[in-house]
């Protein structure tokens, strides 16, 4: 019997996965970043592969339900990045990863400046 097994990465809280966009002096959309930022590299764009499941939202009362050992379902904000939309963010802050052979950077969603998304109409 063969047992093959799936490897996924499961970003938590607020991180963005992101494959990074190598040619970034202009997106596919046409967003131009002047050569002193690319110079400098404090930004950097890509393309936003997976989000995590946003920010907790604090449960009230949290040490009382512990004690009791109830589980209640953790509840989140969700983020405004999504999959495909293309995201200008903070390249200090950007953390290196290689899965599967390929690079990835993950971001807090917090220093995404800006997201471009296309949508068919």
């Amino acid at each position: 019997m063969d047992i093959k097994a799936r490897r996924e990465i499961i970003l938590v809280g607020d991180r963005v996965l992101v494959n990074p966009d190598e040619r970034a002096d202009r997106t596919t959309s046409g967003l131009y970043l002047p050569a002193s930022v690319k110079e400098k590299e404090k930004v950097m764009g890509g393309y936003v592969v997976k989000t995590g499941p946003g920010y907790v939202v604090p449960e009230m009362g949290t040490d009382d339900f512990l004690s009791r050992g109830e589980q209640k379902p953790v509840k989140y904000i969700p983020l405004q990045a999504s999959e495909g939309d293309y995201a200008i963010f903070l390249k200090d802050s950007a953390v290196e990863i290689e899965f599967e052979g390929k690079k990835y950077l993950i971001v807090a969603h917090s220093t995404i400046l800006a997201l471009v998304r296309t949508d068919i109409v």
